[in-house]
């Protein structure tokens, strides 16, 4: 059986009512690939870079505590690079109220029409 026009312009709207209030939902389950944030996976790697060449510091001049906080600053970096891999980098819009609202109000329409 076909959806007629009306229910799959309400479809439509939910889909994008959807999109815009939950895009990690819509993209676990449409399969797409998140993208990443390169900004911050190139400053986790950096971090990474700097926290081994302290640590080597460290260790050359045989000083532990100098070793200990390149340590630190390159665990740092690790954490960073990868918390920024599972981060959506698509902003939130300020409308997606407003489509709610829109929906919510003709569902109660539709229902209060029906018992009438």
């Amino acid at each position: 059986m076909a959806l007629s026009d009306h229910e799959k312009r309400m479809l439509q709207e939910m889909e994008a009512a959807l999109m815009t209030e939950d895009p990690r939902l819509v993209s676990a389950l449409s399969g797409e690939v998140k993208p990443l944030g390169k900004n911050r996976i190139l400053l986790g790697l950096g971090l990474v870079g700097l926290g081994i060449l302290v640590l080597f510091t460290g260790l050359i001049s045989k000083t532990t505590p100098v070793g200990v906080l390149g340590f630190i600053i390159a665990l740092g970096g690790v954490i960073t690079a990868i918390s920024s891999i599972g981060r959506p980098s698509m902003p939130k819009r300020k409308g997606s109220s407003t489509i709610s609202a829109r929906l919510e109000q003709r569902w109660d329409e539709r229902n209060n029409g029906a018992t009438d």
